[in-house]
């Protein structure tokens, strides 16, 4: 049943499926609670302290989710509302053939930016299994598509990646997530000390990839997305604390391009049980490179 659902929404138009969204982000967001709590209070640490900044950030969270099923299952029909001015940075960057990381934050739709990737060559991507049985079988219907392919989240799916990246191909994983199991350092985002993963910049040392900042900007009026990219400058910081650290920087000028379309609810600044406490906030941290 719920696979019906959302293939049915999938045959709704665009733009009706972006509006209904941001009617039901606006909604969640004017009940009290901890979502509301948390979206203010992380869009304010970044400097957009105005309420209105909030309401509009949630209703674009809103647009995200019921965009989804367009992009997964109408995918040619998406792609063809899907552009950038920006291409060259990718031509450039795969025509060294040494493979490329694409990094995609929490930013405008990034169900639509791997879809895109795909047009210039295979490209192997990382999720978290869901932990609902309902959405299994949703999540492994919309990951078949040519020149995408999916690996877990774990030792297998990091062997898959350098696998890829040796063979001088591509590969795409969310840098601001909360990792898991320890693969993290505290670093600032948006000036306060977030745990940040370091298996991105492991993984970009370790092969010698180029590394690609990339975010889907949704476009108003559901005229579609423009993909944005931002490269890091080589050479990149030797370690992975202080690549961590400009990846984390790169991150913060790619989502002050547009950044009502951040997903500012996310728990970025989580303390997991695991993890060392935070430093304090006069403690210095690795300088990172200046992103073009």
């Amino acid at each position: 049943m719920p696979l019906f659902i959302v293939r049915l929404l999938a045959a709704l138009p665009l733009s009706w499926l972006q509006a209904a969204g941001r009617l039901f982000g606006t909604a969640i967001y004017l009940f009290p609670g901890r979502y509301r709590r948390r979206l203010r209070a992380n869009a304010a640490q970044a400097g957009y302290a105005d309420p209105a900044f909030a309401r509009r950030a949630a209703a674009e969270s809103g647009a995200m989710i019921l965009e989804i099923p367009k992009v997964w299952w109408r995918t040619p029909q998406c792609l063809a509302r899907t552009h950038s001015d920006q291409e060259s940075v990718v031509r450039e960057a795969l025509a060294e053939g040494r493979g490329v990381l694409y990094l995609t934050p929490h930013l405008g739709c990034f169900e639509i930016t791997a879809r895109h990737l795909t047009q210039y060559g295979p490209l192997t991507v990382m999720f978290r299994p869901s932990r609902s049985p309902l959405l299994d079988p949703i999540v492994e219907s919309a990951r078949d598509m040519r020149n995408l392919r999916a690996v877990p989240a774990n030792r297998h799916g990091v062997r898959e990646f350098v696998r890829a990246l040796k063979r001088g191909e591509a590969v795409g994983m969310l840098p601001d997530q909360v990792p898991r199991e320890g693969d993290g350092v505290w670093l600032p985002f948006f000036g306060r000390h977030a745990l940040t993963m370091t298996l991105a910049a492991r993984l970009a040392l370790q092969t010698g990839v180029a590394v690609i900042l990339t975010a889907g900007e949704r476009l108003p009026g559901g005229r579609g997305w423009r993909i944005h990219y931002l490269r890091l400058p080589e050479p990149l910081p030797g370690t992975p604390e202080a690549l961590a650290a400009a990846i984390n920087q790169a991150m913060e000028t790619l989502i002050r391009r547009f950044p009502e379309q951040y997903l500012w609810s996310y728990n970025r600044y989580k303390e997991p049980g695991d993890a060392p406490p935070p430093p304090r906030p006069d403690e210095p941290a690795p300088a990172p490179h200046e992103p073009n």
